[in-house]
C-alpha cells in the first residue's frame, strides 16, 4: 500500500487549508449585506441605492438597502452589526463614535471614507421676496428634526451665516427632512431645508411651480463654523443637479460618510472600495452626486478609526489622508 511521505502530507494539509479559506471567503461574499440609509426621496437613499446596485452587479455582493427614519436609527444598526454598511453625515458619525450624540456610543463603527460632499440649501418659492439667509428674519423656518438632530445644527449654522439665531425666526417643528419639505408644500412653513440632488427637491419644485435657493454670504461662514465646524462653502453653478440655483454661488457643504462595523471582514471592505472605484459610471448613472467620488477621496484626516480593509487599500494604492476643509 502507498505510504504518503511527510511532503505529500504537508501538501495535502495545505490544500485542505486553502480550500477551507476559499470556501469561507465564498460564503462571506455570498451572504446578504445591508446598507442602512435614510428614507426614499433623500439624497442619502439614492446614494445607497447606487452603491448597492454596483456592488451586487459588479462584485457579486448581495447588498440590500435598508431605509430608516434618519441617522439616529441607522447608525446604531451598523454599530450593532444589524446592517453591515451605513451612510451618514460626518458630524453624526463623529458624535456616535464619541458617544456625544443621540445614538449612544458606537465603538465598533469604522470608516470606509468620504463618499461625497453633502450640498444643502434653504429653498423658497420662486416668487418669494427672500433672496438671502438674512431675509428669513421673522419667517417660519423648520427646526426640531427629532430623528435627524444634526440638521438642527446645520440650520442654526446657516442662520448664523446670515446674522440670525433661532430666536429671529418662527420655528416649525419637524421630525425629518421629508416632513420639512411636505410642510413647505402645504404652506405650513416659508422655507425648506434639503440636500441638492434629492428626488424630493425635484418633486417640490414641480409641485409648487418653482423654487429658488437662498444665498449664504461667505463673510458669515466664520460665525457658522462656531456652530458647525465641519461645514464649508463649495462652488456651484446652475444645472439640473442644482435645482433652484439661479446663478453661480457658494453652497453649504459637509461630508457624507460610508462606514461599516469592525467585524466586517477586511476582504469585503477591500473589495467594496475596489469595485466602487472601477465602476464609477454605474454609480453616477443613479446618483449624480457621485461624480466627485474617488477612492483617494475616501481618505481624509478625520479622528475616527478607519476599517483595516480600507487602510490596506489606501496603503497599496499609495493614498495619503487629505485634509478636511
Amino acid at each position: 500500500m502507498f505510504e504518503p511521505t511527510k511532503l505529500s502530507r504537508r501538501t495535502a494539509l495545505a490544500g485542505i487549508g486553502a480550500s477551507a479559506l476559499a470556501l469561507s471567503a465564498g460564503r462571506s461574499l455570498a451572504q446578504t449585506f445591508g446598507i442602512a440609509t435614510m428614507q426614499p426621496g433623500t439624497l442619502n437613499h439614492t446614494t445607497g441605492s447606487a452603491i448597492a446596485k454596483v456592488l451586487k452587479e459588479k462584485a457579486g455582493l448581495n447588498v440590500l438597502v435598508q431605509p430608516t427614519a434618519g441617522e439616529a436609527v441607522l447608525i446604531p444598526l451598523v454599530g450593532r452589526g444589524e446592517a453591515e454598511l451605513g451612510i451618514a453625515n460626518i458630524l453624526e458619525v463623529v458624535n456616535a463614535v464619541a458617544g456625544a450624540g443621540t445614538t449612544g456610543k458606537q465603538p465598533d463603527l469604522r470608516l470606509i471614507g468620504t463618499i461625497h460632499g453633502l450640498r444643502v440649501a434653504f429653498w423658497v418659492r420662486k416668487d418669494a421676496p427672500m433672496k438671502t439667509i438674512a431675509d428669513l428674519k421673522g419667517k417660519r423656518v423648520p427646526l426640531g428634526f427629532s430623528a435627524m438632530r444634526t440638521i438642527d445644527n446645520l440650520v442654526r449654522a446657516i442662520l448664523a451665516a446670515g446674522g440670525l439665531t433661532e430666536k429671529d425666526v418662527v420655528p416649525v417643528l419637524v421630525p425629518n427632512v421629508i416632513r420639512d419639505a411636505d410642510d413647505f408644500v402645504s404652506g405650513a412653513s416659508d422655507v425648506f431645508f434639503f440636500a441638492f440632488g434629492a428626488p424630493k427637491v425635484r418633486e417640490v419644485d414641480a409641485t409648487v411651480g418653482g423654487i429658488r435657493v437662498l444665498e449664504i454670504p461667505e463673510a458669515g461662514m466664520a460665525a457658522a463654523k462656531k456652530i458647525f465646524p465641519h461645514g464649508y462653502l463649495s462652488p456651484a453653478s446652475p444645472s439640473p443637479f442644482f435645482t433652484g440655483l439661479e446663478k453661480p454661488m457658494g453652497v453649504y457643504t459637509y461630508d457624507n460618510m460610508l462606514f461599516t462595523n469592525a467585524k466586517v471582514s477586511d476582504d469585503v471592505v477591500y473589495k467594496i472600495i475596489g469595485t466602487l472605484e472601477s465602476n464609477k459610471a454605474g454609480l453616477v448613472e443613479i446618483q449624480p452626486a457621485l461624480r466627485e467620488f474617488t477612492a483617494a477621496g475616501l481618505y481624509k484626516k478625520y479622528d475616527i478609526p478607519y476599517h483595516p480593509g480600507a487602510l490596506k487599500y489606501f496603503k497599496e494604492k499609495g493614498f495619503e489622508p487629505k485634509a478636511t476643509t
